[in-house]
């Protein structure tokens, strides 16, 4: 996965340009994804509840983020927990990544691709 440094620009005016990095929106992303009932972590094991511990960096991994054709398209791995349809916590999870990235930085995401690489036993 490459590495988030791209910045997104999402006003520019007589006022001056605002630009978001690539990166924040991975952790909107994240953040939204991992509300989802359902949803056990992202891939590589980032629960919303560690990442005080290890940081907000952390909840961008799973998500890759790009620009296609002026919106953007966000991809998300997730780990699902055991039990739970993964058609109806993948559409979840779409609408509320898409939702909580436009509301939070005025970008058009025209795609939320969802990818589950794997289900979570729990402590069976």
């Amino acid at each position: 996965m490459a590495e988030l440094n791209k910045t997104f620009q999402i006003k520019s005016d007589e006022t001056g340009d605002i630009r978001v990095s690539e990166e924040v929106v991975a952790i909107i992303a994240g953040l939204a994804a991992t509300e989802v009932e359902g949803v056990s972590s992202m891939a590589g094991n980032i629960t919303n509840e560690i990442v005080s511990k290890l940081g907000m960096k952390n909840l961008s991994k799973g998500i890759f983020v790009e620009v296609m054709d002026g919106e953007i398209k966000v991809d998300v791995a997730l780990n699902i927990a055991y039990g739970y349809a993964i058609p109806e916590i993948s559409a979840k999870v779409q609408e509320r990544v898409k939702s909580s990235v436009e509301n939070m930085t005025g970008l058009t995401v025209a795609v939320v691709n969802i990818r589950i690489a794997s289900v979570d036993m729990g402590d069976n």
